[in-house]
């Protein structure tokens, strides 16, 4: 099988672990739309498992740019995210996070977005630093093409209980939240009692933490994400910060 041509960004010095690339060739987009389907419907149970070719895709994805990260021992993929900047949420008409939330307060045509989405990562490397390979390209898009914000929907599972998720909320509400100018308002609102007792300390989800501690702020109450079974909150974050966590010098001190 011939080796499709890709855009590459090299990481590591020789002998590297992990290659990250943007997907310019059909063959490598179905892997990972393919990779998504593995991960949302199969291991998570999104509905797109009703989907005959077994690939998660849907309207954006042409319009998007894809990364995609390998494993360069096996060359099987192993993660991939999306991202949506200006010029392809002109053409495809909005941004995803416009399906689930209202955001006349946020989204301005002189600002320069970048949406990252469908993020995942294949079971056997979600403790390395392959999440931080992935930041590591998104800072590198970020920094070359003058993006001031990266906006996006991080999902909270609503298998683990309206308590949990009340949880997780408690916990925006008192360190993440975005004031009332930046406020998103969901269009199928998740309906949370936060009367009830909230558990003090709570496991924030994977990628939810990730924007966290790049300081990202949480817009608004959550969406209700039925088809991925998810509650999907709105993530504001300031491209500066994650090109400075990212650089180049931080991320050649990470041992893999």
């Amino acid at each position: 099988m011939a080796t499709p041509a890709y855009d590459v960004f090299n990481l590591f010095e020789k002998q590297e672990k992990y290659t990250v690339l943007i997907a310019d060739d059909n063959y490598t987009k179905n892997l990972c739309y393919k990779l998504r389907y593995n991960i949302f419907a199969k291991e998570l149970g999104a509905s797109v498992s009703l989907r005959k070719d077994q690939l998660d895709k849907d309207r954006f994805d042409n319009y998007c740019q894809h990364l995609a990260v390998f494993d360069n021992r096996t060359n099987d993929i192993i993660a991939t995210t999306r991202l949506l900047n200006n010029e392809g949420r002109e053409k495809v008409g909005s941004f995803y996070s416009e399906t689930e939330f209202k955001l006349s307060n946020i989204i301005n045509p002189d600002v320069q977005f970048i949406e990252v989405g469908r993020t995942c990562i294949h079971p056997a490397y979600r403790r390395g630093v392959v999440l931080a390979v992935l930041w590591r390209a998104i800072a590198d898009i970020t920094s070359h093409d003058n993006i001031d914000y990266l906006i996006g929907c991080a999902s909270i599972p609503l298998s683990n209980g309206d308590k949990y998720i009340a949880s997780v909320m408690k916990h925006i509400h008192e360190y993440h939240y975005a004031p009332e100018c930046l406020r998103s308002y969901p269009h199928i609102p998740l309906r949370l009692d936060y009367e009830l007792p909230l558990a003090d300390d709570v496991i924030l989800p994977t990628l939810l933490k990730a924007y966290l501690k790049q300081g990202a702020l949480i817009c608004g109450e959550p969406y209700l994400d039925a088809e991925f079974s998810v509650a999907d909150v709105f993530v504001l974050l300031e491209a500066s910060k994650v090109i400075h966590r990212y650089s180049k010098s931080l991320i050649d001190r990470v041992k893999i």
